[in-house]
């Protein structure tokens, strides 16, 4: 009984601590013409106005989709905000949402054998387009340092994430992406210069691990020299779980710098 009254306790304290964290995001919406775009935000601990600093901006899943602005920091939420990363990493982070009848790109299931047909040559979805034009905002006002933006994403995030880097390729001074797929020729084509972690789970059966198999490859072969594969033997989808769990995920991410960032 004792065990359980414990074990009780501990999980209600781990929810408290989550939410308190959660809580250090601003709630945010972004607004033009008649799109909005709901985000939360997670600004420095000691922030100044005046000065620039690195911007990470994560893309969630499909299951996170909606207009609450809160179910967005589900997964990953919690890793920035806690105060020794904030300490470590002074950042700004950017966790947007995505609407319950939209995508982050557009794509559609295929009998291609990683599962999908992209459809890169198309106008993105307004979540897309809002999302890009709020990271320019905060990079065009000084707030957000251009040779250190960096783009995430889970699952349909990371799929938006590697169709973003495929259009912006010269925007991001690295991606992380986890349990996602992508054109695989053309972000070699465009893309093979920017550092990248891709992690993906062997048994995952909602987004077949080949495609990023195929892209880890293909990268390799091209010459691309800062891309970096993880799988994870037991792991299904829900990969995210043990990529953010990665000791090294984070400092990899700040000692990237982009040479030649994109101009305003």
């Amino acid at each position: 009984m004792k065990k359980i009254a414990c074990l009780t306790f501990l999980l209600c304290f781990c929810r408290f601590t989550m939410a308190q964290q959660q809580d250090l995001y601003q709630k945010k919406v972004y607004i033009q013409g008649k799109d909005t775009l709901r985000y939360r935000i997670l600004y420095p601990e000691h922030y100044r106005p005046s000065k620039s600093y690195p911007l990470i901006v994560f893309m969630h899943g499909s299951g996170e989709r909606g207009n609450d602005n809160g179910a967005q920091l589900l997964h990953g939420g919690d890793l920035f905000a806690k105060d020794k990363i904030r300490d470590h990493f002074p950042a700004i982070v950017v966790f947007p949402q995505c609407p319950k009848d939209s995508t982050w790109s557009r794509f559609k299931r295929g009998n291609d054998p990683s599962g999908f047909t992209f459809l890169t040559e198309e106008t993105p979805p307004v979540p897309q387009l809002l999302l890009k034009n709020l990271m320019d905002s905060l990079r065009n006002n000084g707030h957000a340092d251009r040779k250190r933006i960096y783009l995430g994403g889970l699952s349909l995030g990371a799929i938006g994430a590697y169709d973003m880097l495929i259009r912006y390729p010269n925007y991001f001074a690295a991606v992380f992406a986890i349990c996602g797929a992508g054109n695989v020729p053309l972000l070699v084509k465009n893309a093979k210069h920017v550092p990248m972690w891709i992690f993906h789970g062997a048994l995952d059966n909602v987004v077949l691990p080949y495609a990023n198999r195929e892209l880890y490859k293909a990268m390799i072969t091209s010459g691309a020299k800062e891309v970096n594969y993880t799988e994870y033997p037991k792991a299904n989808h829900n990969s995210w779980d043990s990529a953010f769990a990665e000791p090294k995920l984070l400092p990899w991410i700040f000692s990237n710098k982009n040479k030649k960032p994109a101009a305003p």
